[in-house]
């Protein structure tokens, strides 16, 4: 019994992990074809340039909070806990902030 609940850990980790990984790369990609696209726009000079930017790095901080909070199964002790709620609670903050900055700039161009 106890080697079938260390097999069912180990694999729960593994699937974790890949999760996690492909969480972050989403993330990533999309933080890097947000600013390809931006870049664009702000050679053609268009006005939804930081609205976009904004919203694309938003997205961006979802995939990556994403992983964070997916992360917080396989946690081990207080400490690596403690630094993974901190990690959580500062992108969730700046994610509250550019849905703020959105908000106002939808505002603005109305």
């Amino acid at each position: 019994m106890d080697q079938v609940l260390t097999i069912s850990e180990n694999i729960l980790i593994l699937v974790v992990k890949i999760s996690t990984m492909l969480l972050e790369l989403f993330g990533i990609t999309v933080l890097i074809l947000s600013a390809i696209k931006c870049f664009i726009q702000w050679i053609r000079h268009d006005l939804n340039l930081r609205l976009n930017l904004a919203k694309g790095i938003a997205l961006s901080l979802e995939f990556k909070m994403g992983s964070e909070v997916l992360r917080t199964v396989i946690v081990r002790d207080w400490s690596e806990f403690g630094i993974l709620g901190a990690v959580i609670l500062l992108r969730g903050l700046l994610t509250f902030l550019i849905y703020w900055e959105i908000a106002h700039e939808k505002e603005e161009q109305a």
